[in-house]
């Protein structure tokens, strides 16, 4: 049994994946599973997987799904991995050479500890080798402690399947694709901390047409996914003014969505009756911000 699954959702992304097998298949540290989602593809994404397990040079675990979105992938990921750890390297990214022996060697030096943590926080850079955000200054943290702490810039997030499967899936709602996967480790930071490795382990090529730099179309699509996040957030949220940014967003995504039981459904009505000025000011200034963005959303 190898120690951990690297999966990637993929969809109509053939041409990307490519570069992530060749980065994978020269891993120093061949102990992990590749585990491909498709989700939903309709392009040569069966062909290109196929020619990857003819070659043989990397474990490949590949699971074909209707298109679901993002959460979904996730979903389906956690339900089928068997490793006892796992990470998201999306279609677009790849790994450095070292970055499963980096991993794991930090995983293994936890030893008998290992149990109080959900996992590993990692360090993402650019193609070019220039760092995302910020580096570590403490052996452990959360994923929420990090930022409220001053770090900034994406991470990667290397978690315990055991962990991530005692938390519910990411819902799917009808018509939508989109659920932030701030969901599942929000509700792991309130039982765990993740151990630091000031190591790179995931270089990060950030499409034009992707989530992160569509995020306004994002919100436009998906406001029962957003609402529904916000809510956690609401709930779950140790730092005053995010709880504040998440009710004012919760009220937008609950104008879009035309819920008009937001109000009763919300976990802080009262601020929530307050934020709803701000909450519509920031409704249209979404819809300014979708037709801006134009046809440029991805999934």
């Amino acid at each position: 049994m190898k120690t951990l699954t690297i999966f990637t959702p993929t969809f109509n992304r053939a041409s990307l994946l490519p570069r992530l097998y060749d980065s994978l298949a020269a891993q120093t540290n061949q102990d992990f599973v590749w585990m491909i989602i498709n989700d939903g593809s309709s392009d040569n994404t069966d062909e290109v997987v196929k020619g990857f397990l003819d070659e043989n040079k990397v474990e490949i675990q590949y699971i074909k799904q209707e298109n679901q979105g993002m959460h979904g992938a996730h979903n389906t990921a956690y339900k089928n991995c068997k490793t006892e750890l796992n990470t998201c390297i999306d279609d677009d990214d790849l790994a450095p050479k070292n970055a499963v022996e980096l991993i794991l060697e930090k995983w293994n030096s936890l030893g008998e500890y290992q149990k109080k943590y959900s996992g590993i926080i990692a360090l993402d850079a650019y193609f070019n080798g220039k760092l995302i955000g910020s580096q570590f200054t403490t052996e452990c943290t959360t994923l929420e402690g990090f930022y409220l702490n001053g770090g900034i810039g994406d991470k990667k997030l290397i978690y315990r399947t055991e962990v991530m499967n005692q938390y519910p899936e990411y819902p799917l709602f009808e018509g939508e694709k989109y659920v932030g996967l701030g969901y599942k480790y929000l509700m792991a930071d309130q039982d765990y901390q993740l151990a630091t490795l000031n190591e790179v382990v995931c270089l990060v090529d950030y499409q034009s047409e992707g989530s992160s730099n569509n995020m306004w179309r994002q919100y436009y699509k998906n406001p029962k996914g957003f609402a529904f996040i916000r809510k956690q957030g609401m709930l779950l949220s140790k730092s005053r003014k995010k709880r504040m940014l998440d009710i004012v967003h919760y009220v937008s995504h609950s104008f879009k969505s035309k819920n008009r039981n937001f109000i009763e459904e919300s976990p802080r009505k009262f601020l929530t009756v307050l934020a709803i000025p701000f909450g519509f000011v920031l409704y249209l200034y979404t819809l300014y911000q979708n037709k801006k963005q134009g046809g440029l959303y991805h999934r």
